[in-house]
């Protein structure tokens, strides 16, 4: 006798962790696991992705509007370990980006985006919901990613450092 053991899942429900699993009886594996997603608009698909390589933004035509995300806070922004660490205050300012671009986007299954930045990062996946926050968002987590960098001393400009003078 065969054993089938499988683990279906929507990808939205583990972004929203509200939805428990439930058994579902198939055909071919008499105990499935099946989760199912509570989808709401911003976890949805944009409508349109667009990549503008010239101007290093990523432009996500959404029902309710567009929005244009620049390469920086997309990188400053990026879902990686490498950046968002793997406990909760474990993340790592990134600092010096004003210069990078995008090289390309890929889909992440169905669920999400795969960046890939010229500087080499490319670890992060960005899903629907990540992204979708990170437009009605963009303006409070600039301004906050700004203020970091601030009271780090740090600038966007690779090329810059801060000064402090001691009197």
């Amino acid at each position: 006798m065969k054993i089938c053991r499988a683990l279906f899942f929507d990808y939205y429900s583990l972004l929203t962790a509200k939805n428990s699993p439930t058994r579902k009886e198939g055909p071919q594996c008499p105990s499935v696991i099946s989760m199912k997603a509570s989808v709401n608009s911003q976890q949805k698909p944009p409508q349109k992705i667009r990549l503008d390589k010239a101007a290093r933004k990523l432009i996500l035509q959404y029902p309710d509007g567009e929005f244009s995300l620049p390469a920086e806070y997309l990188r400053v922004y990026s879902p990686s370990a490498e950046v968002r660490g793997h406990g909760a205050s474990d993340g790592t300012l990134v600092t010096g980006k004003i210069h990078v671009g995008i090289e390309k986007v890929a889909a992440a299954g169905r669920y999400a985006l795969q960046i890939f930045f010229d500087d080499g990062h490319d670890s992060g996946i960005y899903t629907w919901a990540y992204l979708r926050e990170l437009c009605d968002e963009q303006e409070i987590k600039w301004q906050s990613y700004l203020a970091q960098l601030e009271a780090a001393g740090n600038g966007r400009d690779p090329d810059e450092s801060a000064v402090k003078f001691i009197q």
